[in-house]
Formats: structure tokens, C-alpha cells, sequence
């Protein structure tokens, strides 16, 4: 009997499947339907006709990042300790845009009103100062009941030192009917309004995550299995995301980051700089042995402290428009044509001009070879789109669309230089891994402008985080505060360690996951006595080592280190990984390396030297006819059904042992 597995991403654009049936890979793209995203899946699975077939699903969702991002989650009410009502409105201070004359606060999800307060409280120890209060809380549930609320987030003083009192009110509201999302469960870690921030967000999308997930197994046959990917780059049952959906926010983006990593390593490539271009937005991440990750995460102005992959996000992508400000400066995105009617090129009543129009208008998009041949490109109308722009800038539309590569190339480089540069680490060292729909033809672009010498390119790019939900473990995330002096904190961290890794391998055990398959993983986060942020430090069983670590780390991160200065533990996390397999790439070594012939020849431009519009007459592979060992010299246009990759002038290509496609700068005077 065959294992069919088949893993999704659904997109702003389009949604992406990957079947993986006994070590073989078949793709396929559908239009995303963002008012329902479960039709788009439902719909490619019946034209490739395997629904009644599918062993498992992994699913990188898009439901909770929109749900946030456009304010369309249910109505939410947020109990809290007598007196600290306000946490989610007053923040912390600061202030996103420094220079702005005007700076707007996002509203919090819950208002005001929604916001009711019991008495109890704990001191910073656990100790009761004072006993929960039972007939204010019943007071507090009457009233979020009459605002008709439909899930409350609970959120009281110190709960991560003592969860008691915040339990008996999680136990009555759910008892009264509200989906019920409790700060001790969901983050047990200090800082008030961030921990208050993730509760309610995990409110806010909870339930529309568990009827979206509910109406989704529905559809699908009994015997398969549901699974979600989280942002910290691992998957969970159905069942567990609708009970911490916060968790799977950074879903998508964080999937195309383990599918990065697994082609890199099938490479042989480890220190990689993932680089994600879809239909709305450019998403990046630094992959230094493992992808980088972070406890600092922000959805739509709202802050979250789950851990997540390290994913700099920009609103740059194949359908974001260009448009002029009020000073006459050509800008793109991040306002976007999204999935209907989609850029101009598309023909489905788009009128202004996107980065994808740009590429037809370049020659760089080839019409009737985009999607396989699936959906064939309207020239005219991409034309007709920048002759707008090249009005305003006063010249030909093939300047114009130039204009428009050269604005969202700098944008995607300063994403890029958030995560390596402002991280510590020198993106020369890398390799750019590109994919989504648009990765491939910019990679080469941005691989230039940041000095990076080598690119890579997936024999999957376009749906690579499809690929990413595959490959995933299974992954649970546990963290307690215990805020000690480094020379005080080993007993405590062994200690505490050791309840969560039961915790983990029991909460692994109901995933199915067998115990030889559990790896654990323990980290420290560390801190300067006084300072108010931590780094994250691997821990071993030595508190000491892990100081000695964190000296060194926070030198790399921040250019000084204090080896003098006190340490502070503030909190213990632990990683509990359930390891499954993973598809084996097959490696066919070539004997020598190959040249290879285009199927075609056609006009593309570059932007030459001085920033002038140069054409070339390029010739056009077909990504599946390359031998492993082939050779290709840029410019040149490589076609596949998934993406378009572009090879400039000054580079080269070569198709390595696993089929990934791995492009190379040449340098001034080096031979081609």
C-alpha cells in the first residue's frame, strides 16, 4: 500500500500542494479563495483526484495572521487582577515611527469595555496576598456575557509563579461557554502586557481557527490525519491548534523556512539566508546551522511572546503596486492586487501596475510558459498597466517597469539586512535560498546588491513551504520564569527542566510520537543584571557554561560583553521534538560537468552599469531538461511549472547532485 502525504500552504495568491507519495514529489497551484482559504484546498485536491486517498495533511495556514492583520476576530473580552485592567492600552511607551508628528497607537482588540477585573492577587513569589474573590468573578462573567463576548482571555498578576487562582476562573468561564484562553497555559512567563497581549490574541482567533479546522476535517475522509504548522517551525494536531492557535500565526512563512533549511542541507549548505517572495509579501529569515528564532514576535502592531522563527516580513511581492507619494518618489507595495483580480498580466481586470507586470514587460516572464502553460500571461494589458508609470517618470514603459524592480529590489534588501547585518552576522558568508512564485527572479539581484556569492534555487521553489510543512517535526514549546542570579539557578533549572520535559514527552505521547523518536532540547534566557531584554542560551547541564555563552553571544549581537557584570536566569525554556522521516533526496553525481541547449530565444532587459536599460537576446531553459552537472551562463531564463528563474548577466549556473539549481557571481576578470 502507497503513503500518500500531502502538505499545504495557502497564500495570498495562490495555494500551493505537494504531494509526497513513496519518496516522489508532484506539485500544484490553485488560486487562493481568501474569504474561505479550506475551497482553494479542497478544490486542488479534487483535480489532482487523491482526497480519498490522503494518509495525512499538513496544513500552513493563513487564517490567524489575516484574522489579526485585518481585525476580524470574534469578540473577546479579557479578565484581569483588580487594577490592572489597562495593561493592554497603556503598553510600553514606545514609539513605533520616532520621527513621526503623529503617531497613531493600534486600537487593542479588546475595548475597554470588554475588559473586567476580579479581586485576587499574588505577590512575585506565588503568595496569596489576597483569595480569590468568587462573586466579583461571577460579577466579571455577567458582564462580558452581556457585551456579548464569545472568548475571554485571562490574564492575572504573577499566574506563571502560581496558576491556582487562574484556573478556577478558566474552569468557570468555560463551564459558563466561552472558549477560554488562560495566560498559565498559554505563556507562563513574566512581563504583563506582553503576556497579557499573546493570551488575548489566542482569544481573539481561537475559535474562527477551530470552526475553520472543524469545517476543513469535515471535508476530509475520516482516516486522515490533520496537522498545522506552527510558527516555531514544527506541527501540532488539529486539536492542539485550536486550543493555542496563537501558535500558528507565522504558519506559512515559518514552513518556506524549514523547507529552506532541508533543501540547503541537502546541498550541503548550512549557513543559508532564506528568501521567500510570493503574491503580497517578501518574507526572510537566517538559517545559521538551524533557522534563527525569536521570543519578540509583532502581528499587526499587537506583540506576542511564543516562540517563532525570526521572519522579517515586508509588503513587497509579484502583486504590489506601484504608486507615487506626495513627493513624486515611484514606491511599491505594500499595497497589493492580491489574488483577484491580481496584477494586470493576469486578465482577470487588474488595471495598475505590479512588480509581476514589470517582469512580462522585461521579457523576463514568459506568457505562455507561466504555470506550466496552465495560464497564459497578457502581454498588452501589463503594457497598458505601465504606461502609467512611464508617464509620470517621463519615459518608455520599459524603464518604468525597470523603475519598479529597482524600488522593490531595495526594499527586499533592507529585509534582508534586518536579519543578517542588525543580527550580528555578515550576509557574505551565506547562501541565498530563494522560492516562492517571485524568489527566483530577484534572487540574483539582491545576491549582488548584498555582495552574497551563491544562490540557490530548490527544484520545488514555488512551493516550497508546502514542501516545509512536510519535512517539519513535530514540535511542542514549554518556558517558566524563575528570574535568579546565575550562581543561584542550577538546582532550579535542573528542576524545572525536569517537569517540563515530562510534561513534553507526555503531550508528544497523545501526538503519537514514539518515545525513541523524542529529542529534547533546554534553553536559558539570559540577561546583564539590570538590562531588559534576554538572549536565548543552549543549556546543557552547566548554568556556568551557559554564562560563558551568553557572554560570547551578546558580544556577536550587540559589539561588547561584560565578563565581570552579574548574570541573571530569567526564565527556563525546553523544546520537546518529535522526529518523523524525511523524504530522502536521490544524488546523481554527473562525471563531468555539461553544457545544455535552450528550447527558445527571446528579448529580456537588464539594467546595466550606469543604470541604463540594456536588452540581450537570451536563451530559455526548461527547468526539467537540465542534467544534473549542466552548465548555464547568464543571461538566461530558466522555465518551470512553480516560478521563472532569472539569470543575469555576470552570473553562472549549475544543476548540483540533489537537482537544485545553485547560481554563481562571477567577479570582475574571473573567467566565465
Amino acid at each position: 500500500m502507497t503513503h500518500l502525504l500531502v502538505g499545504v500552504d495557502t497564500g495570498g495568491t495562490f495555494t500551493d500542494i505537494v504531494l509526497l507519495r513513496d519518496g516522489g514529489f508532484k506539485v500544484h497551484k490553485v488560486l487562493s479563495t481568501p474569504e474561505d482559504p479550506s475551497r482553494a484546498i479542497l478544490q486542488g485536491l479534487h483535480e489532482l483526484g487523491i482526497l480519498e486517498d490522503i494518509e495525512a495533511l499538513v496544513h500552513g495556514s493563513t487564517v490567524a495572521t489575516n484574522a489579526v492583520l485585518e481585525q476580524k476576530g470574534v469578540p473577546t473580552g479579557l479578565i484581569t487582577t483588580a487594577g490592572f485592567r489597562d495593561v493592554l492600552e497603556i503598553g510600553r511607551q514606545t514609539r513605533p515611527k520616532l520621527y513621526s508628528l503623529r503617531p497613531q497607537k493600534v486600537p487593542p482588540l479588546v475595548p475597554r469595555e470588554r475588559r473586567v477585573e476580579v479581586k485576587e492577587r499574588l505577590n512575585e513569589r506565588g503568595e496569596v496576598l489576597i483569595a480569590l474573590d468568587e462573586a466579583s468573578l461571577e460579577r466579571a462573567l455577567d458582564a462580558l456575557q452581556s457585551a456579548g463576548v464569545e472568548a475571554v482571555a485571562i490574564s492575572l498578576l504573577f499566574s506563571f509563579a502560581n496558576p491556582e487562582h487562574e484556573r478556577r476562573v478558566a474552569a468557570r468561564a468555560r463551564e459558563v461557554g466561552f472558549y477560554v484562553s488562560a495566560s498559565s497555559s498559554v505563556l507562563p512567563e513574566f512581563r504583563e502586557y506582553e503576556r497579557t497581549s499573546t493570551t488575548v490574541l489566542n482569544a481573539y482567533i481561537g475559535p474562527l481557527i477551530a470552526r475553520y479546522l472543524e469545517r476543513l476535517e469535515q471535508e476530509l475522509p475520516s482516516r486522515t490525519t490533520l496537522r498545522i504548522m506552527q510558527s516555531n517551525g514544527g506541527s501540532i494536531s488539529s486539536a492542539m491548534a485550536r486550543s493555542e492557535a496563537a501558535r500558528t500565526l507565522l504558519s506559512g512563512p515559518a514552513a518556506g523556512v524549514v523547507g529552506a533549511a532541508f533543501v540547503a542541507q541537502a546541498s550541503g549548505f548550512t549557513q543559508t539566508i532564506s528568501f521567500d517572495i510570493g503574491g503580497t509579501s517578501t518574507d526572510v529569515a537566517l538559517i545559521n546551522g538551524t533557522a534563527t528564532e525569536t521570543t519578540n514576535g509583532m502581528i499587526g502592531g499587537y506583540p506576542t511572546r511564543l516562540p517563532m522563527i525570526d521572519i522579517h516580513t515586508v509588503g513587497a511581492g509579484g502583486g504590489s503596486i506601484g504608486w507615487f507619494d506626495t513627493g513624486g518618489a515611484l514606491r511599491v507595495g505594500p499595497i497589493s492586487s492580491g489574488a483577484n483580480p491580481g496584477p494586470a498580466a493576469y486578465g482577470r481586470g487588474g488595471s495598475a501596475a505590479t512588480v509581476t507586470d514589470a517582469h512580462v514587460v522585461l521579457g523576463r516572464l514568459i506568457p505562455e510558459d507561466f504555470l506550466g502553460g496552465t495560464m497564459k500571461l497578457d502581454t498588452q494589458a501589463a503594457q497598458q498597466a505601465m504606461q502609467a508609470i512611464a508617464e509620470r517618470l517621463g519615459g518608455s514603459v520599459e524603464e518604468a517597469a525597470l523603475g519598479i524592480i529597482r524600488v522593490v529590489n531595495a526594499n527586499m534588501e533592507a529585509a534582508i539586512r534586518v536579519i543578517s547585518v542588525e543580527r550580528g552576522c555578515d550576509p557574505r558568508d551565506f547562501v541565498l535560498v530563494a522560492f516562492g512564485g517571485a524568489g527566483p527572479l530577484h534572487a540574483c539581484e539582491l545576491a549582488s546588491a548584498l555582495r552574497i556569492p551563491r544562490v540557490l534555487i530548490p527544484t520545488v521553489p514555488g512551493v516550497l513551504s508546502a514542501l516545509g510543512t512536510l519535512v517539519a517535526d513535530t514540535l511542542k514549546d514549554y518556558v517558566r520564569t524563575i528570574m535568579l542570579p546565575a550562581e543561584e539557578a542550577q538546582e532550579v533549572a535542573i528542576t524545572v527542566l525536569g517537569e517540563l520535559e515530562q510534561q513534553g514527552r507526555e503531550d508528544l505521547a497523545h501526538e503519537g510520537i514514539a518515545p525513541e523518536d523524542i529529542r529534547i532540547e533546554r534553553y536559558l534566557d539570559l540577561r546583564y543584571v539590570g538590562q531588559a531584554y534576554e538572549l536565548l542560551i543552549p543549556y546543557g547541564h552547566d548554568v556556568a557554561q551557559a554564562v560563558l555563552d551568553f557572554h560570547r553571544m551578546h558580544e556577536q549581537r550587540f559589539g561588547y560583553s561584560d565578563p565581570n557584570e552579574r548574570v541573571q536566569v530569567v526564565n527556563v525554556r525546553l523544546k520537546a521534538r518529535g522526529v518523523g522521516d524525511k523524504p530522502a533526496y536521490e544524488r546523481r553525481e554527473a562525471e563531468e560537468q555539461v553544457d545544455v541547449r535552450p528550447f527558445a530565444r527571446r528579448k529580456a532587459l537588464f539594467t546595466g552599469a550606469m543604470g541604463e536599460a540594456l536588452a540581450y537576446e537570451v536563451p530559455v531553459y526548461e527547468r526539467a531538461a537540465l542534467p544534473v552537472g549542466g552548465v548555464l551562463q547568464g543571461p538566461a531564463i530558466i522555465v518551470q511549472y512553480d516560478t521563472t528563474t532569472v539569470l543575469p548577466p555576470n552570473w553562472r549556473g549549475y544543476v548540483d547532485a540533489v537537482n537544485n539549481l545553485v547560481l554563481e557571481h562571477i567577479e570582475e576578470g574571473e573567467s566565465a
